[in-house]
């Protein structure tokens, strides 16, 4: 059988550029290069290098057998590293329930740290709306949950303030009614609503408008605002280029063109969290901190 030693002296071998080199770069003597190589080709009963000059070069066999040492090389590598991890704590996957209300790029950011500091943990972000992220929790489908609201028997620590503004696009009729609008003026127009992921079927924002489009997903009632398809409550955070290119405009209402909700941190075994869920958690942290300081 072929040991990973000899594959590593194989490649090794082609990396330096022969068997003096590999010997150097594997802090091993040139001989016990030489046997690894006919060991290799004694188990497979092939030659993986032939003499070419003064030079050992890769034979068409040798040459397939290279590309797939490589590959198993790293493979080891990464498994290595892994057990090494795994056997510091360090959990395997970690899921994350995350409300389209926060800005996903400052998540995203968070996790791309994450991952590059801890590569052999895998990371599942779902996203969820209202009473989704309650449900995440209490079925235990996520380690991090991010949400408006903090289910009883959790404990979570507050992120960051979402403010909301009531917008539509320029030329949607309730910016042509020349005056400051109220209750009945919006009733009378199509409220986009961003439906429930959980199974509550909660209805949060809906002023009862006799006209309704409902989206699955806050970016395509956005998408559907810009078209001039109807006016809805936005995070501001969410809609910001929107608003500095002018395709959406703030209505100007008697009262509630402006609400906030605050987000929440929530792990789901609390202070028993793992350290990579705890290490994730305080990166989105520290990334919501940064932007406040600027």
């Amino acid at each position: 059988m072929v040991t990973l030693e000899q594959w590593q002296c194989l490649v090794a071998i082609v990396d330096s550029g022969g068997y003096a080199a590999a010997a150097e770069v594997l802090n091993k003597s040139q001989s016990s290069i030489s046997y690894a190589i006919q060991k290799l080709e004694g188990s497979l009963d092939l030659r993986a290098f032939k003499i070419d000059g003064r030079k050992a070069v890769l034979t068409p066999v040798g040459q397939t057998l290279y590309r797939r040492a490589k590959v198993l090389l790293e493979e080891a590598q990464q498994m290595e590293s892994m057990a090494l991890q795994f056997s510091a704590g360090m959990e395997a996957e970690i899921k994350i329930a995350m409300d389209t209300l926060f800005p996903d790029w400052l998540l995203l950011e968070a996790v791309q740290t994450f991952m590059t500091e801890n590569p052999m943990t895998r990371v599942e972000l779902q996203e969820t709306v209202l009473s989704g992220s309650d449900e995440a929790l209490l079925k235990k489908e996520a380690d991090i949950v991010i949400s408006g609201r903090i289910p009883p028997g959790f404990l979570g620590d507050p992120l960051m303030q979402v403010t909301f503004r009531a917008v539509a696009a320029p030329d949607h009729a309730l910016h042509q009614v020349g005056r400051t609008l109220d209750y009945q003026d919006l009733r009378l127009h199509r409220q986009l609503v961003v439906k429930d992921s959980g199974s509550r079927g909660t209805d949060s924002g809906w002023l009862g408008a006799q006209q309704r489009l409902t989206l699955s997903h806050i970016n395509t009632s956005v998408r559907c605002a810009v078209l001039g398809l109807g006016y809805a409550w936005f995070p501001v955070l969410k809609i910001q280029n929107e608003l500095e290119q002018g395709v959406l405009k703030p209505l100007s209402l008697v009262s509630g063109g402006e609400r906030s909700v605050e987000l929440y941190l929530i792990y789901r075994d609390g202070h028993y969290a793992g350290p990579g869920t705890k290490q994730l958690g305080q990166l989105i942290k520290d990334k919501i901190a940064k932007i406040s300081v600027e």
